[in-house]
């Protein structure tokens, strides 16, 4: 259990590799975005 183990999340970070113990951090959009785009819909 350590940098060399594949499976744990110290390991993924150490290879640069993603997994289900390391997932890929998704970009949320922002709330200001979100609200502009909702009244432009309504808009029209």
């Amino acid at each position: 259990m350590g940098k060399g183990d594949k499976k744990t999340k110290r390991g993924k970070i150490h290879r640069g590799t993603y997994g289900s113990r390391r997932p890929r951090i998704k970009k949320r959009r922002s709330v200001e975005n979100k609200i502009d785009i909702d009244n432009k819909a309504k808009a029209k």
